[in-house]
């Protein structure tokens, strides 16, 4: 274990803002992660998991304890296929999210090739259920191998002990700071076609008389995320962002009914999208935009992307303390106007 002091940690993230961290380690393999939560339980030190920094919002402050980084690698296919003919991915933790996408499109195996192009590392998508343009990774994952902090075992979990749910996981709600994610094994399907369900997905491909195969429909994704904004490009300004900043609301029958008569009485119909049996999720972005706060809004150093109403960037120069103020404003307007709180969807480390 190589353990490091002070270590700036605004470039460890993608929205580039944040203190230091009092200790550093990055972790490449079981035993030094395993070192390092000694050394953080010898000094009573607070201890924060990094993954690829896509989806963090660190404070002005810094982070007083540990950031432990997981860099755990390795991409393994198992030879044969489980029993419903799929193929089995065994991902480390600290892999980067779109290169296994990337080697499971061009192996031909159909599952995530929706989620191409998210930042951050394997080892995150089960904790926030990644998910995007109709898939979410709860769908293929078939367990997630881990690190109890309570008593120091490597555990095995199966998908239904993760309790996955839109955007959320036992990770990040009910046992928040227990488990460490080490590995990922996800299933995916040899020569399966890829989903053509979202509407922006339908839209690119309109007109087109040929199924497009799971290559094209990654580009496809790709290039849909780049033009609001949400794939990382060197230069891009609004790409200095931590992704999605709200998680879109997932509503009762009766909230949304509210929600529907205030637009009404504005001359607006509201995008909604069915989640649950009596539940209807709504688009996060048209309720930001519709309380006044458009693409490309300034506030200070802070700001709201060009290209996605949804994402707050660094304009150059901001601290986090902007951002959480940019952020509540949004909040608080859309609380007064459409009767809906908006759920941050980044990790808040430090505050």
């Amino acid at each position: 274990m190589e353990l490091l002091e002070n270590i700036p940690l605004a470039p460890l993230t993608t929205i580039r803002i944040g203190g230091p961290g009092r200790y550093f380690v990055e972790a490449k393999e079981i035993g030094e992660l395993q070192e390092a939560v000694a050394f953080a339980c010898s000094r009573d030190l607070p201890l924060f998991v990094l993954g690829g920094g896509s989806n963090l919002l660190v404070a002005d402050a810094g982070w007083p304890g540990l950031i432990l980084k997981i860099a755990i690698a390795g991409i393994d296919q198992q030879a044969a296929h489980d029993e419903n003919g799929n193929v089995v991915f065994d991902v480390g933790a600290g892999e980067s999210w779109d290169r296994f996408v990337s080697r499971s499109v061009m192996d031909g195996c159909a599952g995530v090739e929706c989620l191409s192009g998210i930042p951050g590392s394997v080892g995150g998508t089960p904790v926030q259920n990644v998910g995007a343009y109709g898939q979410e990774v709860s769908e293929t994952i078939v367990s997630v191998q881990v690190l109890d902090l309570r008593d120091g075992q490597v555990r095995e979990l199966c998908r239904e002990a993760c309790g996955f749910s839109y955007r959320a996981s036992i990770f990040n709600t009910s046992e928040r700071g227990r488990f460490i994610v080490l590995r990922v094994r996800y299933a995916l399907m040899p020569g399966g076609k890829p989903r053509i369900s979202y509407a922006d997905l339908k839209r690119h491909f309109a007109g087109r008389e040929t199924v497009p195969n799971l290559a094209e429909t990654r580009e496809a994704v790709r290039h849909i995320r780049a033009l609001k904004g949400m794939l990382i490009v060197a230069g891009d300004a609004d790409c200095l962002s931590a992704g999605s900043f709200f998680k879109n609301p997932v509503l009762s029958l009766t909230q949304h009914g509210d929600l529907r008569q205030r637009a009404e009485a504005r001359g607006l119909a509201v995008p909604s999208y069915p989640a649950l049996e009596t539940h209807k999720k709504v688009s996060a972005a048209w309720l930001v935009e519709h309380s006044g706060f458009t693409k490309g809004y300034g506030m200070g150093h802070a700001g709201i992307s060009s290209k996605h109403a949804l994402a707050i960037v660094n304009r150059g120069g901001a601290t986090a303390a902007e951002v959480l103020a940019l952020k509540e404003q949004i909040q608080l307007r859309v609380e007064e106007i459409w009767g809906v709180h908006l759920e941050p969807e980044p990790v808040m480390v430090g505050f």
